[in-house]
């Protein structure tokens, strides 16, 4: 299972990386592996949308069930990654990269540091 040092985990597999700005919102690895092959996926937010921490965001349908993806803090949605529509096998294929859903501008700049580091997730996961 690939964890990638440089971003932060939820115990719902969600991963938060910051980036110049805001932070880019996707599952994990482990997520995605669970679920199969995804044939769908949903954003349920649009840019400039307010979300809540738990928030359902995003939906993913898969060969084997549907799953939600939550906001992992509050803060105002700057960019949904609107190509998922088109290749939502991307989150299988690139879960850390081009298979990012959205990007968050926390309220609380502090709060990803919050979520989970890799070795946590790791334990989390084992």
């Amino acid at each position: 299972m690939n964890v990638p040092g440089d971003r932060r985990y939820t115990d719902q597999h969600e991963w938060a990386l910051p980036t110049a700005g805001a932070v880019r919102i996707g599952i994990t690895d482990y997520a995605q592996d669970a679920l199969g092959d995804v044939v769908f996926v949903d954003v349920l937010v649009a840019a400039g949308d307010q979300v809540d921490q738990g928030q359902i965001i995003a939906e993913v349908e898969s060969t084997k069930s549907v799953a939600e993806v939550y906001a992992p803090f509050a803060g105002v949605v700057a960019a949904v990654n609107d190509r998922l529509a088109d290749a939502p096998e991307t989150v299988n294929s690139d879960p850390y990269g081009d298979g990012w859903f959205l990007a968050i501008e926390p309220t609380d700049p502090m709060a990803p540091d919050a979520l989970l580091d890799a070795a946590a997730y790791e334990a989390l996961t084992a």
